[in-house]
Protein backbone atom coordinates (compact mmCIF):
# COMPACT_ATOMS: atom_id res chain seq x y z
CA UNK A 1 0.00 0.00 0.00
CA UNK A 2 1.81 2.93 -1.14
CA UNK A 3 -0.32 6.17 -0.72
CA UNK A 4 0.81 9.65 0.33
CA UNK A 5 -2.50 10.73 1.52
CA UNK A 6 -2.38 8.33 4.12
CA UNK A 7 1.57 8.51 4.33
CA UNK A 8 0.21 12.67 5.45
CA UNK A 9 -2.21 11.30 7.83
CA UNK A 10 -0.10 8.75 9.91
CA UNK A 11 2.50 10.98 10.03
CA UNK A 12 0.51 13.71 11.59
CA UNK A 13 -1.05 11.11 14.36
CA UNK A 14 2.42 10.44 14.91
CA UNK A 15 3.35 13.62 15.84
CA UNK A 16 0.46 14.41 17.70
CA UNK A 17 1.43 11.84 19.95
CA UNK A 18 3.88 13.37 22.42
CA UNK A 19 1.97 15.84 23.51
CA UNK A 20 -1.18 13.31 23.78
CA UNK A 21 0.84 11.20 26.27
CA UNK A 22 2.15 13.98 28.56
CA UNK A 23 -1.79 14.37 28.90
CA UNK A 24 -1.63 17.89 26.99
CA UNK A 25 -3.82 19.09 24.07
CA UNK A 26 -2.00 19.67 20.58
CA UNK A 27 -2.63 23.28 19.49
CA UNK A 28 -0.55 23.95 16.30
CA UNK A 29 1.44 22.09 14.02
CA UNK A 30 4.38 23.46 12.21
CA UNK A 31 5.44 21.01 9.18
CA UNK A 32 9.06 19.92 8.47
CA UNK A 33 9.44 18.63 4.78
CA UNK A 34 12.55 17.22 2.99
CA UNK A 35 11.63 17.35 -0.81
CA UNK A 36 13.03 15.89 -4.07
CA UNK A 37 12.65 18.49 -6.79
CA UNK A 38 10.60 17.23 -9.44
CA UNK A 39 7.38 17.11 -10.69
CA UNK A 40 5.72 13.90 -9.73
CA UNK A 41 7.15 14.49 -6.30
CA UNK A 42 5.40 17.66 -6.03
CA UNK A 43 2.29 15.63 -6.81
CA UNK A 44 2.83 13.02 -3.78
CA UNK A 45 3.98 15.59 -1.43
CA UNK A 46 0.59 18.06 -2.41
CA UNK A 47 -1.38 14.26 -0.87
CA UNK A 48 0.99 13.95 1.62
CA UNK A 49 0.14 17.39 2.94
CA UNK A 50 -3.71 16.79 2.43
CA UNK A 51 -3.60 13.62 4.28
CA UNK A 52 -1.60 15.67 7.54
CA UNK A 53 -3.82 18.34 7.00
CA UNK A 54 -7.34 16.93 7.29
CA UNK A 55 -5.94 14.65 10.35
CA UNK A 56 -4.98 17.82 11.94
CA UNK A 57 -8.40 19.70 11.59
CA UNK A 58 -10.25 16.35 12.55
CA UNK A 59 -8.12 17.31 16.15
CA UNK A 60 -8.85 20.80 16.02
CA UNK A 61 -5.01 21.52 15.81
CA UNK A 62 -3.75 24.32 13.68
CA UNK A 63 -1.51 24.00 10.68
CA UNK A 64 0.57 27.14 11.17
CA UNK A 65 3.32 27.22 8.74
CA UNK A 66 6.22 24.80 7.58
CA UNK A 67 10.21 24.74 6.35
CA UNK A 68 11.27 22.67 3.37
CA UNK A 69 13.83 21.99 2.25
CA UNK A 70 15.74 19.75 -0.58
CA UNK A 71 16.34 16.10 -0.04
CA UNK A 72 17.31 12.86 -1.84
CA UNK A 73 14.22 11.68 -0.72
CA UNK A 74 10.99 12.66 0.83
CA UNK A 75 10.37 13.35 4.62
CA UNK A 76 7.35 14.51 6.13
CA UNK A 77 6.39 15.33 9.75
CA UNK A 78 5.52 17.91 12.10
CA UNK A 79 6.76 19.88 15.48
CA UNK A 80 3.50 20.25 17.50
CA UNK A 81 2.92 22.79 19.96
CA UNK A 82 0.37 22.09 22.78
CA UNK A 83 -1.02 23.28 26.17
CA UNK A 84 -1.04 21.97 29.76
CA UNK A 85 -1.35 22.68 33.01
CA UNK A 86 1.77 22.81 34.32
CA UNK A 87 0.14 20.25 37.58
CA UNK A 88 -1.26 17.80 35.55
CA UNK A 89 1.83 16.90 33.25
CA UNK A 90 2.21 13.26 32.62
CA UNK A 91 5.52 12.16 32.36
CA UNK A 92 7.20 8.30 31.53
CA UNK A 93 8.79 8.40 34.79
CA UNK A 94 5.77 8.37 37.21
CA UNK A 95 5.02 4.57 37.24
CA UNK A 96 4.89 3.26 40.86
CA UNK A 97 4.49 0.04 42.63
CA UNK A 98 1.06 -1.30 42.60
CA UNK A 99 0.04 0.36 39.41
CA UNK A 100 -1.56 -1.76 36.40
CA UNK A 101 -0.47 -1.20 32.94
CA UNK A 102 -3.01 -0.33 29.68
CA UNK A 103 -1.91 -0.99 26.37
CA UNK A 104 -3.84 1.22 23.82
CA UNK A 105 -3.17 -0.13 20.79
CA UNK A 106 -2.60 -3.97 19.14
CA UNK A 107 1.04 -4.64 18.04
CA UNK A 108 2.89 -5.12 14.59
CA UNK A 109 2.78 -2.16 11.83
CA UNK A 110 6.31 -2.55 11.88
CA UNK A 111 6.47 -6.36 11.01
CA UNK A 112 3.48 -5.37 8.70
CA UNK A 113 4.60 -2.38 6.82
CA UNK A 114 7.94 -4.56 6.20
CA UNK A 115 5.55 -7.09 4.66
CA UNK A 116 3.65 -4.92 2.54
CA UNK A 117 7.22 -3.89 0.63
CA UNK A 118 7.70 -6.82 -0.53
CA UNK A 119 3.87 -7.66 -0.68
CA UNK A 120 3.43 -10.36 1.68
CA UNK A 121 1.16 -8.78 3.47
CA UNK A 122 -2.79 -9.96 3.59
CA UNK A 123 -5.46 -6.99 3.12
CA UNK A 124 -6.94 -8.03 6.57
CA UNK A 125 -3.71 -7.01 7.78
CA UNK A 126 -2.76 -3.85 6.23
CA UNK A 127 -6.05 -2.56 6.91
CA UNK A 128 -5.84 -2.93 10.53
CA UNK A 129 -2.10 -1.45 10.72
CA UNK A 130 -3.53 1.64 8.87
CA UNK A 131 -6.53 1.80 11.20
CA UNK A 132 -4.51 1.78 14.53
CA UNK A 133 -1.88 3.99 12.48
CA UNK A 134 -4.66 6.33 11.76
CA UNK A 135 -6.36 6.62 15.22
CA UNK A 136 -5.31 9.40 16.96
CA UNK A 137 -4.51 8.56 20.62
CA UNK A 138 -6.54 12.19 21.59
CA UNK A 139 -9.60 9.98 23.21
CA UNK A 140 -7.52 7.73 24.94
CA UNK A 141 -5.63 10.40 26.80
CA UNK A 142 -8.45 12.85 27.56
CA UNK A 143 -9.56 9.59 29.43
CA UNK A 144 -6.53 9.25 31.24
CA UNK A 145 -6.93 12.73 32.32
CA UNK A 146 -10.16 12.06 33.58
CA UNK A 147 -8.92 9.11 36.01
CA UNK A 148 -5.54 10.29 36.72
CA UNK A 149 -2.97 8.40 36.06
CA UNK A 150 0.81 8.29 37.57
CA UNK A 151 2.81 7.92 34.20
CA UNK A 152 2.14 7.47 30.41
CA UNK A 153 4.51 7.10 27.32
CA UNK A 154 3.23 6.69 23.28
CA UNK A 155 4.76 3.83 21.62
CA UNK A 156 6.42 4.50 18.68
CA UNK A 157 10.28 3.05 17.15
CA UNK A 158 11.62 1.71 20.01
CA UNK A 159 8.42 -0.76 20.19
CA UNK A 160 6.96 -1.81 23.78
CA UNK A 161 9.96 -2.96 25.44
CA UNK A 162 11.60 0.13 24.31
CA UNK A 163 9.25 2.83 25.76
CA UNK A 164 8.29 0.57 28.45
CA UNK A 165 12.22 0.43 29.28
CA UNK A 166 12.61 4.17 29.83
CA UNK A 167 9.35 4.42 31.79
CA UNK A 168 10.97 1.55 34.11
CA UNK A 169 14.49 3.26 34.64
CA UNK A 170 12.92 6.65 34.99
CA UNK A 171 10.63 5.57 37.25
CA UNK A 172 13.20 3.26 39.27
CA UNK A 173 10.86 0.16 39.36
CA UNK A 174 10.43 -3.07 37.42
CA UNK A 175 7.55 -3.28 34.61
CA UNK A 176 5.97 -7.05 34.70
CA UNK A 177 3.95 -7.42 31.40
CA UNK A 178 2.05 -10.28 30.55
CA UNK A 179 2.36 -11.38 27.07
CA UNK A 180 -1.13 -13.02 26.80
CA UNK A 181 -2.64 -9.85 27.27
CA UNK A 182 -1.63 -7.71 24.63
CA UNK A 183 -2.90 -7.80 21.62
CA UNK A 184 -1.11 -8.50 18.31
CA UNK A 185 -2.36 -7.71 14.45
CA UNK A 186 -3.71 -10.62 12.31
CA UNK A 187 -0.88 -12.17 10.58
CA UNK A 188 2.07 -11.02 12.37
CA UNK A 189 3.50 -14.31 14.04
CA UNK A 190 3.39 -15.46 10.08
CA UNK A 191 5.03 -13.10 8.33
CA UNK A 192 7.88 -13.10 11.68
CA UNK A 193 7.90 -16.95 10.39
CA UNK A 194 9.19 -15.85 7.00
CA UNK A 195 11.58 -13.46 8.78
CA UNK A 196 10.17 -10.43 8.15
CA UNK A 197 10.93 -7.69 10.21
CA UNK A 198 12.57 -4.47 10.28
CA UNK A 199 15.97 -2.90 11.41
CA UNK A 200 14.29 -2.00 14.56
CA UNK A 201 14.33 -4.76 15.74
CA UNK A 202 17.75 -5.58 16.18
CA UNK A 203 18.48 -2.01 17.32
CA UNK A 204 16.00 -2.26 20.12
CA UNK A 205 17.31 -5.42 20.97
CA UNK A 206 20.53 -3.46 21.69
CA UNK A 207 18.87 -0.51 23.27
CA UNK A 208 17.12 -2.52 25.80
CA UNK A 209 20.32 -4.71 26.88
CA UNK A 210 19.87 -6.74 29.39
CA UNK A 211 17.58 -4.86 31.47
CA UNK A 212 14.61 -6.94 30.55
CA UNK A 213 13.91 -11.03 31.36
CA UNK A 214 12.06 -13.28 29.01
CA UNK A 215 10.28 -16.25 30.51
CA UNK A 216 11.35 -19.21 29.15
CA UNK A 217 8.02 -20.28 27.61
CA UNK A 218 7.95 -16.81 25.63
CA UNK A 219 8.83 -17.27 21.81
CA UNK A 220 11.46 -15.74 19.77
CA UNK A 221 8.65 -14.31 17.65
CA UNK A 222 6.67 -13.18 20.19
CA UNK A 223 10.12 -11.40 21.88
CA UNK A 224 10.42 -9.86 18.17
CA UNK A 225 6.52 -8.59 18.52
CA UNK A 226 7.82 -6.61 21.67
CA UNK A 227 10.54 -5.37 20.21
CA UNK A 228 8.80 -3.99 16.91
CA UNK A 229 8.87 -0.33 16.03
CA UNK A 230 5.54 1.19 16.16
CA UNK A 231 4.74 4.20 13.75
CA UNK A 232 1.73 6.03 15.37
CA UNK A 233 1.32 3.36 18.51
CA UNK A 234 -1.13 3.57 21.07
CA UNK A 235 -0.10 4.76 24.43
CA UNK A 236 1.52 2.69 27.63
CA UNK A 237 -0.36 4.17 30.90
CA UNK A 238 0.95 3.70 34.53
CA UNK A 239 -2.36 3.49 36.90
CA UNK A 240 -2.78 3.06 40.28
CA UNK A 241 -4.73 0.07 40.76
CA UNK A 242 -8.08 1.10 41.87
CA UNK A 243 -8.68 2.64 38.86
CA UNK A 244 -7.52 0.70 36.35
CA UNK A 245 -11.22 -0.90 35.59
CA UNK A 246 -12.40 3.14 35.31
CA UNK A 247 -9.80 3.91 32.71
CA UNK A 248 -10.27 0.87 31.06
CA UNK A 249 -13.80 1.03 30.51
CA UNK A 250 -13.93 4.87 29.70
CA UNK A 251 -11.10 3.92 26.95
CA UNK A 252 -12.79 1.18 25.81
CA UNK A 253 -16.18 3.25 25.71
CA UNK A 254 -14.21 5.00 22.37
CA UNK A 255 -14.16 1.65 20.89
CA UNK A 256 -10.46 1.67 21.67
CA UNK A 257 -8.63 -1.93 21.64
CA UNK A 258 -7.14 -1.49 24.88
CA UNK A 259 -6.01 -3.67 28.05
CA UNK A 260 -4.38 -4.42 31.18
CA UNK A 261 -0.88 -5.86 30.06
CA UNK A 262 0.74 -6.00 33.07
CA UNK A 263 1.67 -4.26 36.44
CA UNK A 264 4.21 -1.79 38.39
CA UNK A 265 6.75 -3.73 40.50
CA UNK A 266 9.70 -2.62 43.46
CA UNK A 267 12.48 -2.59 40.92
CA UNK A 268 14.07 -5.98 41.59
CA UNK A 269 17.28 -5.73 38.95
CA UNK A 270 15.47 -6.30 35.97
CA UNK A 271 13.80 -3.66 34.65
CA UNK A 272 11.23 -5.34 32.59
CA UNK A 273 10.24 -8.80 33.32
CA UNK A 274 8.04 -10.61 30.45
CA UNK A 275 5.61 -13.84 31.58
CA UNK A 276 3.00 -15.33 29.74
Amino acid sequence: MDDPYLFGKIAAVNSLSDVWAMGGEPLTALAIVGLPLGDAELDVFGEVVRGGAEMLASVGVTLVGGHTVEDRELKFGYAITGLIHPQKVVTNSGAKAGDRLILTKSLGTGIISSAIKFGKASEEAMQKAVSAMTEPNRLASQAMQEVGVNSATDITGFGLLGHAYEMAKGSKVTLKLNASNISIMPQVFELLAENIKTKGDRYNRTYVGDTVEFSSDISALMQSVLFDPQTAGGLLISVAKEKAAILLDKIKSHAIEANIIGEVQEYDGKLIRIIN
